[in-house]
């Protein structure tokens, strides 16, 4: 087993149409190593990635339109999702990616030794917590100060400037915001949903067609039991967890009246309601109008 001093990553990884378009510019630290990536990917360019090692990457602008990931071999199209802004892989989960069009894209890679991130973790949450995130891969769209640190990052990895003490807090300060860290009760955080989770939660049920999941499945896609998931979910999002799809799907229908020619009727049937009136009577009790109407006034400005 490689040591954390002597730690240099393992990947196997494979790719078509993407290419380097810059050198690129990585610092080597105890149990870490960090790279930054300038790269551009053609339509239809494919990737694969499997590391021995827990993985950060964050992305320097949104490809979630672009990128599409999955972690099921030859499944993309029933079980891919966006890529997100930023993704925490644990070791050994493999990832394959499809880009749907043309674009260029940076972003920071971080390879972790798994010990490395026990002895950052477990002195402030305990083995078991420190191990439990290492385990939860996480997938999250806003970024917040995590986008920051990450600029930070990647300044002192192309210019050191600073002890490798900087840049190791930094990576320390990513982990700690990114992971899904437990409470003690190992559950949520002071009886309510993580964001982590709910992040976790929003990219599950966007990747469904009709963004439709059971009780039983959302409880299960956030870790928790069931009536475990119940009762915290209202208590964090002020909705029971089918008014909160509920709404999710009426967004999903705002979309596509807005990206797509699809009829009312077409997207009813798309997103899994009854019929048309149904969608029309649900859609106008969330959003204050039918379907046509609302499409009608955001086409006209």
């Amino acid at each position: 087993m490689v040591s954390i001093l002597s730690f240099w990553h393992a990947m196997d990884w494979r790719t078509e149409g993407i290419r380097v378009v810059a050198p690129v510019k990585w610092r080597r630290f105890e149990g870490l190593v960090s790279a930054f990536w300038e790269a551009e990917s053609q339509s239809g360019a494919k990737g694969y990635y499997l590391a021995d090692d827990p993985r950060i990457m964050i992305f320097f602008s949104d490809v979630s339109s672009r990128i599409s990931i999955s972690n099921r071999d030859g499944e993309m199209a029933q079980h891919s999702r966006p890529m997100t802004r930023a993704i925490y892989v644990p070791a050994g989960v493999p990832m394959w990616t499809t880009s749907k069009t043309t674009h260029r894209f940076s972003h920071l890679n971080l390879h972790m030794h798994k010990d490395r991130v026990m002895r950052f973790l477990s002195p402030s949450i305990g083995a078991s917590a420190a191990l439990s995130a290492l385990r939860q891969p996480v997938e999250i769209q806003d970024l917040g100060a995590i986008e920051t640190l990450a600029g930070l990052l990647v300044d002192e990895i192309a210019t050191p400037s600073r002890h490798s003490v900087y840049a190791e807090s930094l990576v320390g300060s990513i982990v700690s915001g990114l992971l899904e860290i437990p409470e003690d009760d190992g559950r949520t955080a002071n009886g309510r949903l993580t964001q982590a989770q709910i992040n976790r939660l929003q990219a599950r049920i966007e990747a469904e067609g009709d963004c439709r999941l059971t009780i039983a499945e959302m409880a299960e896609t956030v870790g928790l039991s069931e009536s475990w998931f119940a009762n915290v979910f209202k208590q964090t999002t002020g909705k029971t967890p089918l008014q909160w799809q509920l709404g999710r799907r009426i967004d999903r229908a705002k979309q596509l009246l807005l990206e797509s020619e699809l009829s009312v009727a077409e997207i009813a049937v798309q997103l899994g309601f009854s019929d048309q009136a149904h969608l029309t009577k649900t859609f106008r009790q969330i959003a204050g109008d039918t379907p046509a109407a609302w499409r009608r006034v955001r086409q006209s400005r």
